[in-house]
């Protein structure tokens, strides 16, 4: 985890908040970021970090926020394959999974 999001994560502590951290796990085939890729997801929707934007950084975004109403963290599997993901807009072709962790 590089220092500004530590930084960020720290901030959000100490002013006694919470937000959402996001952590690519694992992947396969083509998707937009690798593992170890973070974003922070703060309460009222506001990111710091990529997971590699689109449609499916949008479908995490709302895990996110799923995960802070019900202060559980949890792993989610996005996949951007066949004709629903090409519906989604997600053209990457591949399958990623995310650790959202409360923090």
């Amino acid at each position: 985890m590089d220092d500004s999001m530590v930084a960020v994560i720290c901030a959000v502590r100490q002013a006694g908040g919470k937000a959402a951290l996001v952590t690519i796990i694992a992947t396969r085939g083509s998707t937009p970021r690798k593992a170890g890729a973070k974003m922070l997801i703060y309460p009222d929707g506001r990111i710091f970090g990529t997971i590699g934007g689109g449609c499916a950084e949008a479908e995490v975004r709302l895990q996110a926020l799923r995960a802070l109403d019900e202060n559980a963290s949890f792993s989610y599997k996005v996949s951007m394959l066949g004709e629903t993901a090409a519906n989604e807009g997600m053209a990457c072709g591949g399958v990623m999974e995310v650790f959202i962790q409360v923090v």
